[in-house]
Parts: C-alpha cells; structure tokens; sequence
C-alpha cells in the first residue's frame, strides 16, 4: 500500500477517534440530564405524597366548615 493510502487510513482512524470522544461526552451529558431528572421526579413523587396525604386531612374540615356555615345561614336567620 502506498504512503498516500496509509495517510488517508490514518486520517480516517483519527477521525473515528474524535467521533467516539464526542459521542462518550454527548451520552455523559445525556447521562448526567436523566439522572438530574430522576431526582427532580422523585422529589416531586414525595411532595404530591405530601399534598394527597394533607388534602386528606383538610378535605373532612373544609366539609365540616360549609356545613357550619350552611348551618347558621339557614338555621339562625
């Protein structure tokens, strides 16, 4: 093979080379991306836990409220 044909194999192996870097960094990056958004969803798995649990306990009082407030605007006229 001619010194012509090893350059141009050489140059081709470079550029492989540089493609596997970048494609390493973009799949770190997506990586990194998922991972952030993993904690970001769980986080806001626990903070609706939270509210359905609240909403629980405030739901019945807002109910006993409507009905006091029914209550004295229909009894106590």
């Amino acid at each position: 093979m001619s010194e012509e044909g090893f350059e141009l194999l050489r140059e081709i192996r470079d550029r492989q080379k540089e493609s596997l870097d970048l494609q390493r960094q973009q799949f770190e990056f997506v990586k990194r991306q998922y991972d952030r958004a993993e904690v970001i969803q769980n986080k806001a798995e626990k903070l609706q836990d939270r509210a359905a649990g609240l909403f629980k306990f405030i739901f019945p009082l807002i109910i006993l409220v409507i009905g006091l407030i029914v209550y004295v605007l229909v009894y106590l006229r």
